[in-house]
Order: C-alpha cells, then structure tokens, then sequence
C-alpha cells in the first residue's frame, strides 16, 4: 500500500470517529463558539456558514441531546486536545494488570530475571499479577506449603516496595497473587 493511500485510510477512520460540517444531518444545532460563548440555536447551514467565514470547522459534539450540540473550531486543535484529555484520564487509571509467570521448579536465575521485569512493571505504575504454574503432584494439599515457600521467597527477590492486593490463592492452574507500588 502507497503512503498516500494509507494516509487516506487513517484520515477516513479519524474523521469517522467525529461527525464535522456536512457530514451533519441534523436540520438544527445548538451552536457554541470557539471561545465556548453560545451562539444559539441555528439551522446546519447558517452555523457552517458561520464556521466557514472564520475558516473553522463546525464540529458535532453532543447528538443524542435536542438539539444537538455543535461547536464552531479548528478540527486539527479541537481533536488534539480530545486525544490530550483521553491520555490524562488514562494515566490516573492506575495502569494495566500486567501478568508474570513462574513455575515451581524454575531455576534461581529464571526467577530473578522475572523479578527484575516485575519490578521494571512496579516502576511504570502497573499492577502485577504473578502466577505460579503447578503440575501434578504439585497441585496436591501436601505440597501446598513447599509452593507457598517457594511464592513468598519469589516475592521476596522483588526489590521495588509493593504490597501485596491479594494473598496467593489457588486458581486456574495454580496459585495467584497480585502486588501494587505503595
């Protein structure tokens, strides 16, 4: 695929995503102006009218209220502070669950290096969840305090401060735990 191709791909998609000056059906708008003042109620083409004479976009906003809202702005600026406040509100979600898995019987050097990608997860703000992996006998409740040993002695080689959101406890194919940054 060309470049221009894509690009015209990607723009379609973009646009897609927001409703902007003819692709507005409705006959009447509740317009707000750039500088967020309200301008009224006025027919779709007096308010593009009005958008084009200051050489801004008419922008749909709001459509399932009556009447829609609409606002008269640049797309590129209006779009780009969308996406601004999109990031913002993403950070302050705490991070993603990020998932890390273990085996009983992994050698010493496996599990430091998965320590160490735990802690690099810690570092970035995401929740952890580490999965020990349990096979046959080791799922059996004579060996439950030898894996809870070998879970908590794991946890320890993690050097980021955490807590611990949930105990280890059994499920799917072995035990589970999740830890937090404090």
């Amino acid at each position: 695929m060309t470049l221009s191709r894509l690009l015209c791909y990607f723009s379609s998609i973009i646009r897609n995503k927001y409703t902007i000056n003819t692709q507005i059906t409705t006959k009447e708008l509740r317009v707000v102006g750039s500088e967020g003042e309200n301008i009224g109620v006025l027919s779709r083409d007096e308010a593009l009218q009005k958008a084009q004479a200051d050489g801004l976009d008419l922008i749909l906003i709001n459509a399932i209220s009556s009447p829609p809202i609409a606002k008269i702005a640049s797309f590129d600026k209006w779009r780009y502070q969308q996406e601004k406040e999109e990031k913002k509100q993403h950070a302050h979600k705490g991070g993603e669950l990020k998932q890390i898995r273990i085996t009983v019987r992994a050698a010493e050097n496996d599990l430091r290096r998965q320590a160490q990608k735990a802690d690099e997860f810690l570092k970035e703000g995401h929740k952890v969840e580490i999965m020990m992996a349990l096979r046959g006998r080791e799922k059996s409740p004579k060996m439950k305090g030898w894996v809870l040993e070998k879970f908590h002695a794991f946890v320890a080689m993690i050097t980021e401060e955490h807590r611990a959101a949930s105990e280890p406890k059994p499920g799917g194919r072995g035990m589970i735990m999740q830890i937090v940054k404090k």
